[in-house]
């Protein structure tokens, strides 16, 4: 199992604020970690750092691919539907080939393997037949679909997802947890969420960011433990399937 990325000791923020401190974090191929943790913790602010958008003020970001920086054919992207703008007059199928670009010689050209494997991958998510609509017909839960296509058509190393579950319908719920676990057969996920009920069935381990980073090695995580780490996060568990509530977030 090789390493992929590794966090040293990171210390970032927003104009000259901090918001992560002190983390580390290392990410291993065929990892599956779920990312709790309450808002304004630093849970997207993680992933930006991974991607090279926002600089740590101390500490090292490492990659395992031979470069000092990530590229687009590592790691697959899935961001919160709030910041995708849906107004851009552009097909579902170019969209899902945009993934590509980091491959591509010269924007706009493709190659009819590489559509093939578009239309493979819409057909994967059950939208097929909505591949020559333009993103702005589309409904939360296909745009979600849509957008997970192009995070991995380049087959990276590492797919990570910000909160998927505000947007996916409830119909493919489930449909879209399998194809993660599915996928994490041949890539590495990291997945922010505050459903930790649902992640928790599904991920491998987790890690509460709030502020610091404490990573736990398991899939399974106690009220006793979240109290630890300073995560106010409640566990109400029904059965074999926990639920979640979260508590007020005291600053």
């Amino acid at each position: 199992m090789g390493r992929i990325v590794e966090l040293k000791n990171v210390s970032a923020g927003y104009a000259g604020e901090i918001v992560l401190r002190e983390v580390s974090l290392v990410v291993n191929d065929n990892d599956f970690i779920g990312i709790i943790g309450p808002n304004g913790g630093g849970k997207t602010t993680l992933l930006r750092v991974i991607l090279g958008l926002v600089r740590p003020y101390r500490g090292s970001v490492i990659f395992f691919n031979g470069n000092a920086h990530v590229s687009g054919d590592i790691i697959g992207y899935l961001p919160q539907i709030s910041r995708i703008d849906a107004r851009f007059p552009i097909s579902v199928t170019d969209v899902v080939l945009s993934g590509l670009m980091s491959k591509q010689g010269i924007p706009g050209r493709y190659s009819g393997k590489q559509k093939k494997l578009a239309e493979e991958l819409l057909a994967r998510m059950g939208i097929y037949g909505i591949r020559k609509k333009v993103i702005g017909e589309l409904s939360g839960g296909q745009l979600q679909r849509v957008y997970l296509c192009r995070a991995i058509i380049s087959s990276p190393r590492l797919l990570m997802l910000d909160e998927p579950n505000t947007f996916v319908d409830t119909r493919f719920e489930t449909d879209f947890y399998g194809i993660l676990k599915e996928l994490n057969k041949d890539m590495a996920i990291i997945v922010v969420s505050h459903d930790v009920g649902t992640i928790t069935w599904y991920v491998k381990t987790i890690a509460c960011v709030n502020g610091n980073l404490h990573y736990h090695p398991y899939s399974t995580i106690t009220q006793d433990q979240l109290a630890a780490y300073n995560c106010p996060i409640q566990i109400i568990t029904h059965g074999d399937v926990p639920h979640t509530v979260l508590e007020t977030h005291k600053r």
